[in-house]
């Protein structure tokens, strides 16, 4: 029997690690935030981008006037990392604070209080992560950036920065869910595993979200 050459054997590893990126969350990276993901449904944003989401069939977007908005969070608690600084991860967190509240006071007035016509949005970055391209062999750690043992061999590959947000909008007297979200954004490439990820590089996938923020409608 013939042994199968280096050059055989080299494109068997690369099918077994190539791979297109998922442009959406995978279950594996549900923070918990939104406590159900069970109806969330592949479709695409404003843009065109992938992204998972759920409106409540009793939704009605004539019957709210408001929103009542909380402060966006990371879920869970941030800590910096080798690669992601605490000034990275402040700066990240208050710049989609200010723009995801902006856009939403675009669409309706924002309020403090809750009325049988007010929406309550909250929002959370569940995860800051960077996945080498081409390659589907990776973990995400909640607010981390932390590459899977899987990736160590190909260090140097370029990735891409990543943000993760989850958002849902309820009625704000009754607590009922109306509209859930899973984003997944990517922001610009990095050189390497080792490159550290920081605010600039992030700010596009933010900007990305907010201007599909800005554009979302619904029945």
């Amino acid at each position: 029997m013939r042994k199968p050459s280096v050059a055989a054997l080299l494109a068997v590893s690369v099918l077994l690690l190539s791979g297109c990126t998922s442009h959406v969350a995978d279950k594996q990276q549900y923070s918990g935030f939104l406590g159900d993901y069970s109806q969330l449904k592949p479709t695409e944003s404003a843009s065109g981008q992938p992204t998972l989401r759920w409106i409540s069939p009793d939704y009605q977007s004539s019957q709210y006037k408001d929103v009542l908005y909380t402060p966006l969070v990371y879920y869970p608690a941030a800590h910096p990392t080798a690669r992601i600084s605490q000034q990275t991860l402040d700066q990240v967190l208050s710049y989609t604070d200010i723009q995801l509240k902006g856009a939403i006071a675009t669409r309706r007035p924002l309020t403090n209080q809750a009325t049988p016509h007010t929406l309550k949005v909250r929002a959370a970055i569940t995860a800051v992560s960077a996945e080498n391209q081409g390659v589907q062999f990776y973990e995400v750690v909640p607010v981390a950036a932390v590459v899977a043992s899987t990736m160590a061999a190909s260090g140097h590959r370029t990735q891409n920065s990543e943000l993760f947000l989850e958002i849902e909008a309820s009625d704000a007297v009754t607590g009922k869910p109306l509209i859930r979200v899973v984003r997944k954004a990517f922001g610009k490439t990095v050189s390497n595993s080792n490159t550290p990820i920081t605010f600039e590089d992030l700010k596009p996938g933010i900007n990305t979200m907010v201007r599909d923020t800005v554009s979302f409608n619904a029945p």
